[in-house]
């Protein structure tokens, strides 16, 4: 009943006429269904705020470059860029451009609109873009080439629309795109018919802004790539990307002062050898070689230590290229002492050839993913270059672990699958592209242009040549196992030695391979690496054999660490 509706009986008995309406409240009414729907609105634009801008509709178009304005922050400089001296001369006219384009425009020339860092990753590429911006002293843009790819199209031509206009607006600048082979790589390879690729357009865009593209302004484009062989011939043409630099691991000289820049903040003792360590590091990148020191500095920690040691750099360096220690994996005494006379097989023929790296350790503690046991070599110089006795001899040095083993057990395991693998990689090499076989003679059937298409079902020669490339690489496993072989059997007893030592010791350094084995046929050592021991040293003098060391002068040239960490995989 409703209120005040008692009185409609008494109004029925006297016979009174009345109208009865019911009056709403239209505004509480609408009050009460905006509620929600406000909730809705506010929910879905706090949704959309947290959001990354980027994904938002109406900035979909925009680009997603970090600005760093002249790096008031962290500012980085030529000092902190070490062993690139000839990437950092070739940058600095960039620099003196940003900071007096009067000098180059005056006489009436420009500066290359692109610069392209080419070079293997952790050389520092991106680095030495912000060291170039920081001693500019102007602002920076810095973005990836997967940052204008989206899955709507048109959306990556619009990004880089929209990052040279900026570019414009805070000239002079740098526009730093880093990966730049994710869209910009050739066109129509692996295209379907009537398909649009988003990155072909993306990259259509790029051409065209760089095309009309006017240096002067003081907008330099700087990328990086370290798969040059796959970006777009248009893209390198001159007026584009017309400069580019090599940016390549360094030499001996160049890991010195990499080490000493990343070793700044490091307590180091007194008894620390930069060179020492530069020589033992062939190979390495910056980036790694910034990894190694901070190895260095966790194993001292470990230890309690002070000051980081040079026992902790050593310790690094194996845990950078071997991988970590695991000493509580569990062996059977059997699979041990195979693994103990496959890596003394290594050791010893290691160190008897006279084109191998110098062996600096032998260790049958498993380390890293599947290796039960590895032989640590160094080259002495960096190399680029290497003829077929030196390729030779690291075959027979890669056969030694199995050698060793059909010798004292009279069979095989599955430790050496690593070997052979490299083994016959390497050898294939040698018949197939760098043509040291008599079967083929100087023939190279690698396209250099085309890897991928070289061998397999797209191979440009015929079967015959086939069974010839077969038969050859046969004949060079044939010929370096022979050697292996009557090598090892003539140390048969050293071999005995080192795997009881090793079964007891576990772990053989330097100081102690030279002393089972002698002063190497060859007598090179890497250098330093004697030095610690005078003691060793005198000993040796007094007993008649002086040693043959010889000191290693520096070299320019790049090299690839020779590590042989033995596969010892299980059945």
């Amino acid at each position: 009943m409703l209120e005040g509706d008692e009185v409609r009986a008494l109004l029925d008995a006297n016979n009174v006429v009345y109208d009865v309406r019911i009056e709403e409240d239209w505004f509480s009414g609408i009050f009460i269904w905006l509620i929600p729907i406000a909730l809705i609105i506010i929910f879905w634009i706090f949704i959309f705020k947290r959001m990354n801008p980027g994904q938002q509709v109406l900035n979909i178009g925009k680009n997603k470059a970090s600005l760093y304005d002249k790096q008031t922050e962290s500012k980085v400089s030529f000092k902190d860029v070490a062993g690139l001296e000839e990437a950092k001369a070739e940058v600095e006219e960039v620099v003196e451009f940003l900071s007096n384009p009067q000098k180059f425009t005056k006489l009436g020339g420009t500066l290359p609109k692109g610069v392209l860092l080419v070079g293997p990753p952790g050389t520092g590429k991106t680095l030495l873009a912000k060291a170039t911006a920081g001693e500019a002293d102007v602002p920076f843009f810095s973005l990836s080439g997967s940052d204008f790819v989206e899955m709507f199209v048109g959306v990556g031509a619009a990004r880089v629309r929209d990052l040279f206009k900026q570019a414009k607006e805070k000239a002079p600048c740098i526009v730093f795109i880093d990966e730049i082979d994710s869209i910009g790589r050739t066109r129509g390879r692996g295209m379907q018919m009537s398909s649009n690729d988003e990155r072909e357009n993306t990259l259509n865009q790029l051409l065209s802004e760089m095309d009309g593209f006017n240096s002067d302004k003081g907008v330099i484009i700087m990328a990086a790539t370290n798969r040059p062989d796959i970006l777009d011939s248009a893209l390198l043409r001159p007026g584009r990307f017309d400069r580019q630099i090599l940016i390549d691991k360094p030499d001996l000289k160049g890991r010195m002062q990499v080490l000493e820049v990343h070793s700044r903040k490091l307590e180091l003792s007194d008894n620390i050898d930069l060179k020492v360590l530069a020589s033992q590091t062939p190979g390495f990148a910056g980036a790694e070689l910034a990894n190694l020191c901070n190895e260095a500095a966790l194993f001292a920690a470990r230890r309690d230590r002070d000051k980081v040691e040079m026992e902790d750099f050593q310790d690094a360096i194996e845990r950078v290229v071997a991988g970590l220690e695991k000493k509580n994996k569990l062996i059977s005494p059997n699979e041990r002492k195979i693994v103990a006379y496959h890596e003394a097989g290594h050791a010893i023929v290691g160190w008897m050839l006279k084109y191998t790296d110098p062996v600096l350790k032998v260790s049958i503690v498993p380390r890293g993913f599947a290796a039960l046991g590895y032989t640590l070599q160094t080259p002495l110089e960096d190399r680029f270059l290497m003829t077929t006795e030196e390729l030779d001899d690291k075959i027979c040095a890669l056969l030694a672990g199995r050698v060793a083993e059909e010798i004292t057990f009279g069979k095989i395991s599955t430790g050496a699958q690593n070997d052979l693998e490299r083994i016959t990689n390497m050898a294939f090499a040698m018949v197939a592209e760098f043509g040291m076989s008599e079967e083929l003679g100087y023939l190279s059937l690698k396209d250099s242009s085309s890897p991928e298409n070289s061998f397999g079902f797209n191979k440009k020669y015929s079967e015959n040549t086939a069974q010839k490339i077969d038969q050859a690489i046969r004949a060079i496993i044939q010929r370096n196992y022979k050697r292996t072989l009557d090598l090892l059997n003539k140390h048969k007893d050293k071999l005995e030695e080192m795997a009881e030592t090793l079964l007891e010791k576990e772990v053989l350094n330097h100081l102690e391979l030279r002393e089972m084995l002698g002063d190497r046929p060859s007598g090179n050592y890497p250098e330093g690496i004697f030095e610690d021991s005078k003691s060793e040293k005198d000993l040796t003098k007094s007993n008649g054999a002086p040693s043959k060391k010889k000191k290693k002068p520096e070299k320019k040239d790049d090299a690839q660490l020779e590590l042989n960490p033995d596969e010892e995989e299980k059945e």
